[in-house]
Formats: C-alpha cells, structure tokens, sequence
C-alpha cells in the first residue's frame, strides 16, 4: 500500500503530468530529490505511469468496446497479442478468463473500422465470439480520473499544479505532420520524456517540441494521465458493468453514474447494452453493496451484466516499457 506522500504524488501527476518534479515538490512542501526519489520507487515497485492520450474526437478517432469469447487455452495468448497493437487499450482478462476486452481506435471511416473488426480479429484461432460497441459519448474517463488517485490534495495545492496553457493556435497550424504522430507516440510510451528526447524523435528543435506540445493540449487533443495498479490503491475487486437503460433516461442515469466515487468509466454504446461502467471496490462485499444500494437505487436501468476484471494486459499507454529513467531539475 501507498503511504499519504505517495498518495499525493500521484494526485500531484494526475493534474499535470509532466509538471517538473520541482514544482511539484514546492507545492508539497517537500525536496525535489525526495518527489524524484519517490516516483523512482513507484515506477519500479507499482508500476506507475504517465502516458501522453489524445481526446479520440478531436484526434478523428472512434473507439470500438470489443468482447471476445475465448476457448480457456487460447485467451492469454490471444490477449498479448491484441496488446501489441497500436491501435488497442486497456485489454483486460474478464469473467473466470474466458473473455477478453479491449478498446480499439480506428480513424472515423465506415471502410477502416470493418476491416480492423470483422477481418483482422476474427481471424485468429480460439475465438468463438465477437462483439463490438462503437463508444458514442464519454461522461466519465479520459481526462477525468479515477477520485481513488485524486483526494490526497488541497483545492489550493490542486490550483498552483494545475497547467496555464496559451490560446490554442490558429485553424491552419492544425493538421497533423508525420512528426507530429511520432511525437504523440513517444509520449504513449512515456508522457514524461524530456524535450531533448522528444526532439530526436521528431527531428524538431526542443522549442518546436515545447509550442507543439502546448498546442495540442490547449486544444484538448492531447491529455496525460497516470498509470497505477488500482490495488495499490485500495481497489481490489473490479468490473464491468454492462446495463441496458430507457433512451430516455440514459443521460440522467449516466450523468448521476459519473458522480459515483466507485466508478472510473461511464460511457454511452451502440448494442443490446448502452450504458457501460467499470467499478473499482475494496473488495466484492463492496461491490455487493455498490450494485444493489446505490446502483438499484437508480430508475431506468432495465438490466446489469457484471463482468469481474481478473487482469490488465494492457492499460491506456503503450505496452513497450521506458527504456531509462531520468532526473529531472
């Protein structure tokens, strides 16, 4: 478990993620050897992350929620191989591990998305079913995080880490280069790379690095976020909430969802189910009581599949490790 100055680290993260560890030890009233010290230690001991995202609208991207059903032998194998992709995230082992989930992105195209799901994933051996939800509105997720990383700050320690970018640039600096998907990689792979690194990646100069990057995030393309074991955290007991709502009551019930402390995702789907959450609990009696007090307690909700999360192949990031660590002033 994470003691009260790990737990305000990784608020600290969750609110900039690329905030000099400096900065970051001036609000927390500590050394900037010992933020250092100890996002050295949670990167090697719970697997923490900060990852470089792009908001899927405003990059031309659809997600599709993608449920395989798996024969028992195939269904890790099947499950790393989908980690490779590029285009996945959060794949996870769910329901006694004959299930696979994934979230895939695909450019906005009728044409891209059937080939990617009905051509590539088919195909492979050990799959005896497939089903795909287009994700059409997002009410919890993404830039929002989970509240069990973000409680350990002030609303003033909040303010002074929170990021002041510049207006966003003009409509014709916004098409993205070649560069600019190289440089929006390399930060999937570690939102924390210095501008030296991100400058040999792309071939700019490090102030070319610094304008694009705070470009793309006053417009909302491009977010951080912290990777972590929820755990860690207290959460060990996680699923998939699957619902059917009454069209008419989908954004109440969604919106009055993205409010519960339990839950890190809520997002509306194309499929029989419309409505998918995930929960993260202390343990299955809390998730018990989450399910029938304040989840039965809602009007609208016509069924619920849950769908226990046994493991994270692969989060939002991508699956390569960081090669080296470095300080940072």
């Amino acid at each position: 478990m994470l003691d009260d100055l790990d737990h305000r680290v990784v608020h600290a993260l969750h609110i900039d993620g690329r905030a000099p560890f400096s900065r970051i030890a001036e609000v927390l009233g500590v050394s900037t050897q010992t933020v250092a010290r100890r996002y050295r230690r949670l990167r090697v001991e719970a697997g923490l992350r900060v990852v470089g995202l792009t908001e899927p609208g405003k990059a031309g991207q659809t997600q599709w929620m993608v449920r395989l059903t798996t024969t028992p032998s195939t269904t890790q194998a099947l499950a790393r191989s989908l980690a490779q992709r590029p285009d996945t995230s959060w794949v996870k082992l769910v329901s006694g591990g004959t299930e696979i989930f994934a979230i895939v992105r695909a450019p906005h195209g009728v044409e891209v998305s059937r080939a990617l799901l009905l051509r590539d994933i088919p195909r492979r051996a050990g799959i005896t079913a497939v089903s795909a939800h287009c994700l059409l509105h997002s009410y919890l997720g993404g830039p929002t995080a989970w509240r069990g990383t973000t409680q350990a700050l002030s609303d003033r320690q909040q303010a002074l880490l929170r990021p002041a970018h510049a207006p966003a640039a003009p409509d014709g600096s916004r098409s993205r280069s070649t560069a600019d998907h190289t440089l929006l990689d390399a930060l999937r792979r570690d939102g924390r790379a210095s501008y030296g690194d991100l400058a040999t990646a792309t071939g700019w100069s490090q102030a070319t690095v610094a304008r694009r990057l705070t470009d793309l995030r006053s417009r909302g393309v491009l977010f951080f976020d912290v990777e972590i074991d929820p755990a860690l955290l207290g959460a060990t007991t996680q699923a998939l909430l699957w619902m059917a709502v009454a069209p008419a009551r989908l954004d109440d019930v969604a919106t009055a969802l993205a409010g519960h402390r339990e839950l890190a995702v809520v997002a509306a789907t194309t499929g029989p189910t419309n409505l998918l959450a995930q929960a993260l609990c202390a343990d299955p009696a809390e998730l018990h009581h989450y399910l029938t007090r304040r989840l039965g307690a809602l009007d609208g909700i016509h069924t619920l599949e849950t769908a226990p999360i046994l493991h994270t192949v692969k989060a939002a990031g991508s699956l390569d490790p960081v090669a080296r660590l470095r300080s940072e002033p």
